[in-house]
């Protein structure tokens, strides 16, 4: 893992949510039938690849929890206490990570289902 905890790419992908939709509405405010100026690509950096760290981060935590109980269960080691750290760290960063998917496609219903 690369030392960013999962509270702060859920909170970069919040962050990188709340910057396009800024970006969207200044879009709308200055061209409101959609010219020129309405498609824009993602930028370098931007959500996709928020989201896409905050899903690796979620997966080396299950993998680092997953390796923690395999050796609790081998006798190679006797902190349950950090084992047990380590499976509420992936079962929190999943369920952060499942809520912001949830929203996600909560918006993207919403959008689809608007009349043009």
């Amino acid at each position: 893992m690369n030392g960013i905890s999962p509270t702060d790419s859920v909170m970069a992908i919040r962050n990188a949510i709340l910057q396009k939709n800024a970006a969207l509405r200044d879009i709308g405010s200055t061209n409101p039938v959609g010219g020129a100026g309405a498609a824009q690509g993602t930028a370098p950096g931007g959500f996709t690849e928020a989201f896409s760290s905050a899903l690796q981060q979620v997966n080396g935590l299950q993998g680092k929890a997953g390796e923690a109980a395999a050796a609790f269960e081998r006798g190679e080691t006797t902190d349950i206490a950090a084992v047990m750290l380590a499976k509420q760290q992936a079962s929190v960063s999943f369920e952060a990570t499942l809520q912001v998917r949830n929203k996600l496609l909560s918006a993207y219903k919403d959008i689809m289902s608007m009349p043009v």
